[in-house]
């Protein structure tokens, strides 16, 4: 698609880009190259350098009251709107997914859900790409939306990780949406759980009726135009596993002719989802299956990282709510210790506490500040707890006690301590290596 096709909706405009991260250098990219806004400014918390001087830098404290002056609004996923801006202020956002969704330069495929969308998204990706289908993958693991137009055409379909933020202000939806699971997550963000699902539930809402959503059962209802096909794991659905074997619209695959390197039965999930959308969008299931073994899964989920005197070291930083680290022990025949703790954002971990007691993890190294909720849950004596300060005393502590294998899965955010969950899972693979 020409870049100029989005010069009607900017044309004599007062423009902001809210947040000056990677969406935020794309926005003003494109919008530069356009050079039909009346005025364009840059609206941050932080100190902005735009190297532009036609742009007006926005910043401090009063950064978004600001923002909130501007015809249009141009908001990038990291930043949080929450109850600060009304509802007439609202109707003024638009994002680079609701551009994508609503202009629909070519066939979109869009991917949600608190975990699992990487992995997915990036499987169906590979399936598409196995069968011959020009494809890109972009959105929320790495590319903004916008950021590859040029190179959208009909012929093209773009598979888009789109996150809660992504889709809180979106009034169009996918060709072909998924809908993985929501977990209390993000609750930072958002006024309570409710705001948080409903702007996952957006994937699906504004889908035209020749589009096709695939939903995870609990999820349901699921309000979409389009045809709407259930999903489970453990359950009869339209799209299923029951943990061996794959059920895709009927059909059995059976679990011989699933060969993968991905770890958990958690993983057949995405897996079930991933080739039902590759199918949605006209690829061979059999060649899918036959390109499965090269998906060699993604960094921070699950990856195996050393063996080490006999233990085995697995980086689950990716893992920032109870049921991940649930399914990350459940990923193997035996994980005896377990890291768990990072930022607290005051989601609950009953339902870890219960799975702890259980007894499935002899030891359980517990990190600030989340650690110390999760330890006050657990009241089995056979469970061994450790309180580290910090990550490397968490990895000296698992390699003196571990026996066989050390999950890094902290079921909570990294903030506050690292900059990202990829910051963290590096530094954890940095002080296991350091241990050979």
């Amino acid at each position: 698609m020409e870049i100029n096709a989005l010069k009607p909706i900017f044309d004599g405009k007062r423009v902001v880009i809210l947040g000056f991260g990677r969406e935020g250098k794309v926005w003003l990219d494109i919008l530069t190259r356009l050079g039909c806004c009346k005025e364009l400014a840059v609206a941050d918390m932080n100190p902005i350098e735009t190297g532009d001087p036609s742009v007006k830098p926005i910043s401090g404290e009063h950064y978004l009251a600001d923002a909130a002056k501007y015809d249009i609004i141009l908001q990038s996923p990291g930043v949080i709107i929450k109850d600060k801006f009304d509802e007439q202020t609202k109707a003024k956002i638009i994002t680079q997914t609701e551009l994508l969704l609503r202009l629909k330069p070519c066939k979109v495929i869009g991917v949600t859900g608190t975990k699992g969308k990487s992995t997915t998204s990036s499987l169906i990706h590979h399936f598409l790409t196995a069968c011959g289908i020009p494809t890109m993958l972009i959105g929320n693991i790495g590319v903004p939306p916008l950021k590859r137009l040029e190179e959208m055409n009909g012929s093209i379909t773009a598979v888009c990780e789109l996150s809660c933020h992504q889709l809180e202000f979106v009034h169009s939806s996918p060709d072909i949406a998924v809908l993985l699971n929501v977990f209390p997550e993000h609750l930072d963000h958002y006024v309570n759980f409710e705001a948080y699902a409903a702007a996952k539930r957006n994937i699906a809402r504004y889908q035209r009726e020749c589009g096709f959503t695939l939903a995870n059962s609990d999820l349901f209802p699921v309000e979409t135009a389009g045809t709407l096909y259930s999903s489970a794991f453990g359950k009869t659905a339209d799209v299923w596993t029951d943990g061996s074997a794959i059920y895709l619209f009927g059909e059995k695959i059976p679990a011989e002719d699933i060969s993968t390197a991905l770890c958990g039965k958690h993983n057949l999930y995405n897996i079930a989802i991933a080739l039902a959308a590759a199918k949605l969008a006209g690829a061979d299931i059999k060649t899918c299956l036959a390109s499965l073994p090269d998906f060699k899964g993604l960094e921070h989920r699950l990856e195996r990282v050393a063996e080490i005197n006999g233990v085995e070291y697995i980086n689950d930083s990716i893992c920032t709510v109870p049921e991940a680290a649930i399914a990350a022990v459940n990923a193997f025949d035996s994980a005896d210790c377990i890291i768990l703790g990072g930022m607290d954002r005051g989601i609950s971990y009953d339902v870890l506490g219960e799975f702890l007691n259980k007894g499935v993890v002899e030891n359980v190294i517990l990190l600030p500040d989340s650690g110390k909720r999760i330890g006050k849950l657990i009241t089995n004596p056979e469970v061994k707890m450790y309180h580290a300060d910090d990550l490397e005393q968490a990895v000296s502590i698992a390699a003196r006690v571990a026996k066989k294998r050390v999950l890094l899965s902290p079921a909570s955010a990294s903030y506050g301590f690292y900059r990202n969950f990829e910051e963290r899972g590096r530094h954890f693979k940095e002080l296991v290596n350091a241990l050979k």
